[in-house]
């Protein structure tokens, strides 16, 4: 009879868990928007130096950065900080952005396309830290 009690226990604190782990990435839309049109832009830079896909997705990776900036944050990360950095994310984006319609140098690109992937990692550990699932999003990426 303990051990079915203890099996109880221990499901229903694994459920309550991945329940917050759940509601924790609810409304993150803008976030995985964002990060899809990142991979496209950045995994081609990084794996063989291609910067095609960069200079063709940079002003729809701007425009990813807006709505996410702009987007209402789910409760456990809707703070000022999150804030700060989501629109310092917007405006560095933006920034890379014109700078590749007036034509910047290869060199410049990869080196601030480098800075803009380690930035938005940075959003992605302290969003998570802050809501106490450390272990989530630690995917592909953690190799980059």
């Amino acid at each position: 009879m303990k051990k079915f009690l203890y099996f109880i226990l221990f499901t229903l604190v694994l459920v309550a868990c991945s329940k917050k782990r759940e509601k924790a990435s609810e409304g993150w839309k803008e976030r995985e928007s964002f990060h899809k049109v990142m991979q496209d832009i950045y995994h081609p830079m990084r794996d063989s130096g291609n910067l095609g896909p960069a200079k063709k997705l940079m002003n729809q990776l701007a425009d990813e950065a807006d709505r996410w900036a702009d987007a209402k944050l789910p409760e456990e990360i809707d703070t000022p900080e999150m804030k700060a950095r989501l629109q310092r994310l917007k405006t560095d984006v933006r920034a890379l952005a014109d700078e590749i319609t007036k034509g910047s140098t290869d060199d410049s690109l990869k080196e601030k396309l480098t800075r803009l992937h380690s930035e938005f990692h940075e959003i992605m550990e302290a969003s998570l830290s802050t809501k106490g699932n450390e272990d989530e999003g630690k995917d592909e990426h953690d190799d980059h």
